[in-house]
Parts: C-alpha cells; structure tokens; sequence
C-alpha cells in the first residue's frame, strides 16, 4: 500500500520543498505561459502529462506550467530532477515509480492516490516518462479516472522511441531504408517477458523494430526473430539513458546482440532498435561532433547560476554534474542610503540579485537607485542580472574584475566623491581601498554571503573522474577544499583525480594556487563565455 499519511523524505514519496525551486523559475514560467496562452492547472482535475525521454529540455511548455502550477504532483522514477524542481514550494510530490526488482507502488494504489486527491479539490499532475499514452499506462489511469467520473486532460510527451533515436542519429525511417517504424513492449502484462506474441509478424514487419523495456527479454527476442525469418546479420542498437548526459549506444548482429550486451554490462532504462537504421548511428552521430562530446565537466557555481552555464556546455556535449559547493544567502545587512552617491557599483551577479532582494524587502524598487550616480556593474554577467530587474548599468569595465573599474575610472577621468560597493561578505577589499587612497568616502554593503555545502563522498569521487571542474569564484574553490579535506584527502591535487581545474579569472586563480591547486586553465575574458572558450580550448 501507499502510505499518504506521512512523508518519506527526500526521493521517496515527498520532496522537501525547501528542497526544490531556484529563484525566478516562477516569474519565467509566467512570461511564458502568457505568450503561449497557456492556462494554470486548475482544482479538482488530474493531469496525466509526458515528461519526454530524460532530456528537460525536451519537455512541453504545457508540461512545465503545469508541474509548475499543481497542487499535487505524482512522478515516476525516471523523471528528469529538473522538471521536478519546477513545482510550487508548498507542493506535495510523491514518488510512484516503478524499479526492476520489485521495489514499487502498486497501479491500483497509484490510481486510488489520484481520485481521493482530485475528489479533495486539488490540481494533480500524474508525471509520466516519455508520453502517457505509450508504454505508459496512461489509458489505464485515464480510465479509472473517467469512471469516478474525475476531469482529466492527456498532455502528449516526447516518447523514448522518438527521442531516443534522435539522440542516437537513429531515424525511425528513412527513405531507401526503411518505411515504417513500430514501438513493441519487451513485457506483457504483469511486466513478464511475451512468449507469445506474434513473432512470425515481427520477424517479417517491414521497417523498423523498436523494443521498449527488452534489456532483461533481449536473448529471447534476438532468439525468436531469427528464428521467425529476421536476418541474423541484421544491425541492433541499445540505447541506454537516451537522451541524458549518460546515454550510450551498444551495436551488433541480431543474432550476437544479446552477448555484447551481457559483455557491455548493458542496463536500463534502454531501447533495442532492430533495422538497417541501427547502421546509421555513425553517418548521423551529430552528438558525437561536438567539442566536449565524452567529456565529462564538474560545475562547482550556487545552485541558481549554475543553470546557463550547465546548459550550454550540455549543448557543447558534455555530460554536466552540478555539484554547488556554495550558496548564496542574505545577511543582516541595512539597505545603504543611496542620496549623494556619485557611484553605485554592483560587484557580481549575486551581489546584483541580493540589492534586488534588499530592495524589494524594504518595500522598493529600482527607482530607490535613481538617486545614485553612475552605476557600474563589474562583468557582462553582472550586468545580465541587473537588466532582468528593469536595471541598466552605466559602464562595464572591459576587465570583470575590481582592477577593471580603476583602470575605467582613470580612462574616463572620473573622480568620485561617495562610493557604494554591493559586494559579498568578506569579499576583496582591493576597490574600497583603492577608492579610499584616492579621497571617495567608500561604504560597502555586504547585502549577501556565500557559505560551503559540503559535498558527500559520492560527490567526490564522481569529482574525481571528471574530466574538469569550473570554479567560478575562490569561496568555491575553498569549499571543495575544505569537503576533500573533510574527507581525508592530504594531497588535494591528487584528490582530485583526473578532474584539472578551470578558474574563471585571476582572483580564483590565486585562491586555487593558496589551496595547492594549479589551475589548469583560466579563462580571459573573466565571464562565463571565457570560462567556456576555456574549457573547450582545454578539453577538445
């Protein structure tokens, strides 16, 4: 039975919602929504909603507003965590997914779990991998559903055996080759291997086999197609974890498939492609021409601005780990008085999103700045951050660091009188005392902090085998220090492993060296474009 009454922890039926959501996830998925029309989910109905194949980026947009929207979300195993994350704070998730040995919630408790929740009046999204409607046992619950007379809405996914393929440079069809493509289930009802399915049909079907669920049922299948008349020669695919950071292909002969898989230690979730497709994987391996395809790349940034730079070195083809190892939190810090200041300046994206944050708890908003002088943001990034607030910084020093806005100010002949410095706690104190030497009256607000998260031995042994790993600043650095430390590392270099460090800038390239670490690379310019050109550069 599924028990509902109290949650299970983190994983496990509940997700804490502390747990979950970035900062300004909400405010994007609402533009959105508002530009395609699409509506919120609404009281007393149960969406069952396609989660696509692995990839989040592969999900509906009516998918996103609606996970993001719900009262009630029922997820299975499989579901990208980043879809998850989008879910309201205050949302209950339970995890009713199904594993190979056994460990699962019964189909009658699952369905059971949906009707009392719509009949309560709440908004439930039944999350599915890949599309509802196939291999899904969307039909089923959509049935029951009906019958209790519950309004429900189907909301299509990216199915496995489309995107999948895609992933792999496998088309389903493709002229000359093969004409039709049709999706069969490795397991009959009660997740049973089929003995006796229409083999002789399979055997002789004239385009593309695709194999759902078949991992555990391969040497059976191989076995009984040959033996129905499918050439034994013919090419097999496996795709595992299509679509995802670790999808691998495995090929062969129908009639060895199953042995190269045994050898390859083949698991699921995987697809069997069964076709002359399968032969296409290299011609059309579009993943594999990337700069950092096979590359595996650790990104050490907070969890809120680890997002753009994971996102683009996925679609370089890395395979990406977020592992923060700081957060980024308010202080206690007053709002300063910006009346008189000459010159306000923003030293980074979180700084820039902590002045919002100490703004808007004041109960301002920007106009509060328009008493302030020339506005300077250290770093295009920083920038970035200050415009999705309506707020348009004056200069961007063509150096992203504290040295660049001298050398601007000396360029520009600009000789403030008050200065107002949004930086970290216990940040560099190189601009202030600069500032100060030359007569400006410097006030600096610490609005915000960054504090370690120490990362688990797991974590650090994926670390270790990692190809690279991006630190974006030097309390970064000291964090991963400090958990290898924690760990029993005395050589951090060596702890490490394969991973070689990238450091954004100079500033984090000093603070890698103080550790004992020689950066491997550092990027110039110092913004996140430079610490990407760097990593391909060092990498591909």
């Amino acid at each position: 039975m599924l028990d509902v009454a109290e949650p299970r922890g983190i994983g496990k039926h509940f997700v804490a919602p502390e747990a979950r959501r970035g900062a300004g996830d909400g405010a994007r998925l609402d533009e959105l929504a508002a530009a395609l029309r699409l509506g919120a989910a609404e009281p007393g109905v149960v969406y069952l909603v396609g989660a696509g194949p692995g990839d989040p980026g592969l999900v509906t947009a009516r998918a996103a507003r609606l996970v993001a929207t719900a009262d009630v979300i029922l997820h299975d195993l499989l579901v990208a965590r980043e879809l998850i994350a989008l879910a309201r704070p205050d949302a209950e998730l339970y995890d009713v997914g199904k594993v190979g040995d056994g460990r699962h919630v019964a189909q009658e408790d699952t369905n059971d779990l949906l009707v009392r929740l719509a009949g309560e009046g709440r908004s439930v999204v039944r999350l599915k991998g890949g599309d509802p409607m196939v291999f899904g046992r969307g039909g089923e619950e959509l049935g029951e559903l009906l019958a209790a007379g519950v309004r429900a809405e189907v909301v299509a996914g990216v199915t496995s055996g489309t995107g999948a393929l895609a992933s792999a440079g496998i088309p389903g069809t493709h002229r000359g080759v093969a004409q039709a493509v049709a999706f069969v289930t490795g397991h009959g009802a009660g997740d049973t291997p089929d003995g006796d399915r229409d083999w002789k049909s399979l055997a002789t079907f004239p385009g593309t086999l695709v194999f759902y669920m078949a991992v555990k049922a391969l040497p059976d299948i191989a076995r009984e197609l040959v033996a129905h008349g499918r050439p034994a020669d013919e090419p097999v695919a496996i795709i595992e974890r299509g679509t995802t950071d670790r999808q691998r292909t495995t090929r062969g002969p129908l009639s060895e498939i199953a042995g190269i898989a045994r050898r390859a230690k083949v698991r699921a979730p995987a697809l069997v492609v069964v076709g002359p497709v399968a032969a296409l994987a290299d011609q059309l391996d579009w993943r594999g021409v990337r700069p950092l395809a096979g590359k595996a790349v650790v990104v050490t940034r907070a969890g809120d601005q680890a997002g753009t730079l994971a996102g683009r070195l996925r679609g370089l083809g890395a395979a990406v780990l977020e592992l923060p190892a700081i957060e980024i939190v308010p202080t206690s810090a007053p709002l300063p008085d910006f009346a008189g200041c000459d010159l306000l300046t923003v030293t980074s994206p979180a700084a820039a999103g902590a002045l919002w944050d100490a703004l808007r708890a004041a109960g301002l908003d920007a106009r509060a700045l328009a008493a302030a002088g020339t506005l300077v943001a250290i770093g295009p990034g920083t920038a970035d951050a200050l415009s999705k607030h309506g707020i348009v910084a004056d200069l961007i020093p063509k150096r992203a660091v504290s040295e660049g806005l001298i050398e601007a100010l000396d360029e520009l002949g600009v000789a403030p009188r008050r200065a107002i410095i949004v930086q970290a706690e216990g940040g560099r104190a190189l601009l202030a005392d600069e500032l100060g030497r030359r007569g400006v009256e410097v006030t600096t607000a610490a609005l915000h902090r960054t504090q370690s998260v120490p990362l688990t031995d797991e974590q650090l042994a994926t670390l270790a085998s990692a190809d690279a790993v991006l630190f974006a600043s030097g309390s970064a650095a000291k964090s991963v220090a400090s958990s290898l430390t924690a760990s029993g590392a005395t050589d951090l270099r060596a702890a490490l492993g394969s991973a070689r460090p990238i450091a954004i800038g100079p500033t984090t390239a000093t603070a890698l060296r103080d550790l004992g670490l020689q950066p491997a690379a550092v990027s110039d310019p110092h913004t996140i474009d430079g610490l990407i050109d760097a990593t391909v550069a060092l990498l591909s």
